[in-house]
């Protein structure tokens, strides 16, 4: 039943443009305790029919730059290899701890944009 749920909430956070697979990732090592390699390979099998339905609909919406995503993607590639080959020789340990240091930077940074948009709307009132 989790693996449903998880999928579902994954699926929806991916549909809204914002990364489901770090939900994902972190839901598969805490609560299904898998090893982090793993946890973040099966979101990478996750992400393929989940981003190409998201991009079926955003190409009908008209919402895709493609000489941006053409350009993203060549290098996004490489360095997707060049993560892989790097992943295998770091411990399930080590990669767990660089997730938790990167969603926490992805926390902070979102948190600041959250505080400027306030501080912005209340300067605006007055």
């Amino acid at each position: 039943m989790l693996p449903i749920i998880f999928g579902i909430i994954a699926g929806i956070v991916t549909g809204l443009g914002m990364g489901g697979g770090t939900i994902l990732i972190l839901l598969l090592s805490l609560f299904m305790d898998l090893d982090q390699h793993i946890a973040q390979a099966t979101n990478l099998v996750f992400f393929i029919p989940t981003s190409l339905a998201a991009i079926a609909i955003n190409i009908k919406q008209k919402n895709v730059d493609f000489k941006l995503a053409v350009n993203i993607s060549i290098f996004g590639i490489l360095g997707s290899i060049i993560g892989v080959l790097i992943s295998e020789k770091i411990s399930s340990t080590h990669l767990r701890k660089y997730f938790a240091v990167f969603i926490l930077i992805i926390a902070i940074h979102e948190i600041y944009k959250l505080y400027k948009e306030y501080r912005i709307a209340r300067k605006n009132t007055y």
